[in-house]
């Protein structure tokens, strides 16, 4: 008698035990659609005029965070400018212009909590001088830290 009580109340619970998952998929959907909307891309700028340099014992920078990218230009580009940003249009007229352009990213790269880096892309032919120069503005707009850009082979 016991028995038949027992699997009475075993088969009125068997219809009762399916999950429902459209819940859990609708959070999986706009968890991924969140993490995506806030992830952050960062892309290095590069000038495809300047030829850098070949180093090669180089190695290659992953971190993209905090970077203050500069080109330096070779002779043949110099009469149009010398010093330009990381998209080789904008040009800097003298070096207290390229010194207020560093600060702002330091500032704007200091606001998101980041380390800032001068991300120095000279020419091979350029002569030191003109490297220098960028050091000094932007050591005198408080970044320390240079990462001059080389490549291994001139095919990579």
């Amino acid at each position: 008698m016991a028995s038949n009580k027992l699997r009475a109340t075993q088969q009125e619970q068997e219809d009762d035990t399916q999950v429902d998952m459209s819940p859990m998929i609708d959070m999986v959907f706009l968890l991924l659609i969140f993490f995506i909307v806030n992830a952050t891309l960062i892309i290095v700028e590069m000038d495809k005029r300047v030829q850098v340099p070949i180093a090669r014992y180089s190695e290659k920078q992953n971190d993209k965070m905090g970077r203050i990218v500069v080109n330096v230009y070779s002779d043949e580009f110099a009469g149009e400018g010398r010093f330009r940003m990381a998209d080789g249009k904008e040009v800097f007229a003298d070096d207290e212009d390229l010194v207020d352009f560093i600060k702002k990213e330091k500032e704007s790269w200091d606001l998101k909590g980041q380390k800032s880096r001068l991300h120095l892309r000279a020419d091979g032919k350029v002569h030191f001088t003109y490297v220098r120069r960028v050091i000094r503005a932007a050591a005198a707009a408080g970044v320390n830290e240079v990462i001059f850009v080389s490549l291994w082979s001139r095919s990579s």
